[in-house]
């Protein structure tokens, strides 16, 4: 019976992607006024800081977030009608390769995977499944296994023109996110798990085609789980083959050489499970360990000695944006599987960093973030908009610059990376900075830092008309706005009630 609600809600979707706003839920019919307020404004006018230029604005998706491909020069974002892949050739200027139209909650972290094959290098992206998924080429699959989320969908993106679902897998564990431990060579892939039973799930992916969960359990009846202290929200990999799992328990790293085999190394202990310092309101949400190739157990934090993890802890229902959700530094100070591994430096909520008025009553947590080489940080920030961050000094985190729109949802930043004339990446990221934004699409910025790589961006400016008029325009399909902060928050408090 408990299929029915969740079936009933993804046909619904599909509905609304062609015509109606959805009904509120959950009491949030003030919070879903004042979006459908904010997107008819009158005047958008944008609040950037002196280091970042406005260079170009993409409407026409209800963006959640995205990733580059390491061998083509692709972005694809995942939102929540479509995946799209863009051509990022010039950076400066993204344009639309292709999509799938894909009506999907809530796969909130886009990843890519490559495939070295004898036709050529495969190219695809993991679309986790959490209420429901559907798409106009596949209209019954809703109806047959994905009710109620747990499954990941594999998208072949190889030929931008024929974005196709390849393959699909059910899971023991939530597939909220689901990332491939190696992404240029994806044969093993985890997801975020589940905190309730401290669980994940391993997916076998060597077999594109047929992908299958690994048995974490071969001593019990049935498909088990693998086992983790810090489940429920997202996998990053690091140079120096390390996963972290971050989640409503904090942050675990663990090797992964052995991706059926995973090995523990260490927790952010008390302080990761909000204990101390106020360092885990709700939850840990993503995490990256710039040098990680370079760390020795024992040495103070710093970005070079590879023994600073970056992690936002996302607070996702509390408004006031002194509370909302941190920006993290962590000392990772050995990885020996022992007590004490990693302990925090610093954090700074929105509030912390001044550097324009707070938005009132709006979500305003820190959420997905990009580190670029040299320490400055793109990040965003829900209705705080896109933050960067100077994390040069781990002890001391700082404002660097900053973008925020009155009608604006940010929910991921990412710098472009440099691409050769192969269409490679370098393994340097550019000056541009992609703002993936549920109301306003992707938003192109450059930003003036140290080391600049490639093109020197000129031009570019705040688009003609208010979003209002673009909405009505067809530019942004408005009415599931406020239906896409219904279903986050329904999706939140289930994990919360999972860890519980």
């Amino acid at each position: 019976m408990r299929a029915l609600p969740a079936l009933t809600s993804a046909f619904l979707l599909v509905g609304v992607l062609s015509s109606t706003a959805p009904a509120s839920a959950h009491g949030d019919d003030d919070r879903n006024h004042e979006v459908r307020t904010e997107l008819l404004a009158a005047e958008d006018t944008p609040l950037i800081s002196s280091r970042v230029a406005h260079l170009a604005s993409n409407p026409g998706t209800l963006g959640i977030s995205g990733c580059f491909m390491p061998t083509a020069p692709h972005f694809v974002t995942s939102g929540l009608e479509s995946v799209t892949v863009w051509d990022v050739s010039d950076p400066t200027a993204p344009t639309r390769a292709g999509a799938l139209a894909n009506a999907v909650f809530e796969n909130e972290a886009m990843n890519c995977g490559e495939r070295r094959t004898a036709d050529g290098t495969r190219r695809f992206v993991l679309v986790g499944i959490d209420l429901y998924q559907a798409a106009p080429t596949d209209p019954l699959h809703v109806a047959d296994s994905n009710v109620g989320g747990n499954e990941l969908m594999l998208v072949d993106v190889t030929d931008p023109g024929d974005v196709h679902v390849l393959a699909r897998v059910p899971a023991t564990t939530s597939t909220h996110t689901v990332a491939c431990v190696e992404e240029t060579n994806c044969r093993y892939a985890y997801s975020a798990g589940d905190s309730g039973s401290g669980s994940f799930s391993v997916f076998d992916l060597r077999d594109l085609d047929h992908p299958r969960e690994v048995d974490g359990d071969r001593d019990e009846p049935g498909i088990q789980p693998y086992r983790s202290p810090t489940a429920g929200h997202k996998w990053n990999f690091d140079a120096d083959g390390i996963g972290t799992h971050t989640g409503f328990d904090g942050s675990s790293m663990w090797d992964v050489d052995r991706p059926r085999r995973p090995r523990l190394l260490a927790t952010t202990g008390r302080a990761g499970k909000g204990a101390a310092w106020g360092f885990n309101d709700f939850i840990h949400h993503n995490s990256f360990r710039p040098n990680a190739d370079a760390f020795r157990p024992g040495v103070k934090p710093s970005l070079a000695h590879g023994n600073v993890l970056l992690v936002t802890e996302e607070d996702y229902e509390q408004t006031d944006c002194a509370l909302a959700g941190s920006f993290q530094t962590w000392w990772v100070k050995r990885l020996d599987g022992g007590r004490g591994g990693i302990v925090p430096l610093d954090k700074v909520e929105l509030a912390d960093l001044g550097n324009f008025p707070l938005p009132r009553g709006a979500f305003c947590s820190a959420h997905w973030f990009d580190y670029r080489a040299g320490g400055i940080v793109a990040a965003g920030f829900y209705g705080g908009g896109m933050q960067l961050l100077d994390v040069r000094d781990p002890r001391r985190i700082r404002s660097y610059g900053y973008a925020h729109w009155f009608a604006s949802e940010v929910w991921d930043a990412m710098w472009v990376p440099d691409y050769d004339a192969r269409g490679r990446q370098t393994g340097q990221d550019t000056n541009v900075v992609y703002s993936v934004d549920l109301v306003r699409g992707v938003d192109v910025y450059s930003v003036d830092v140290p080391g600049k790589v490639g093109l020197e961006p000129t031009g570019g400016g705040v688009p003609t008309g208010t979003l209002g008029e673009r909405v009505a325009g067809g530019a942004v399909p408005a009415g599931l706005v406020g239906g896409a902060l219904v279903l986050t928050l329904a999706v939140r408090r289930r994990g919360r009630r999972r860890s519980t």
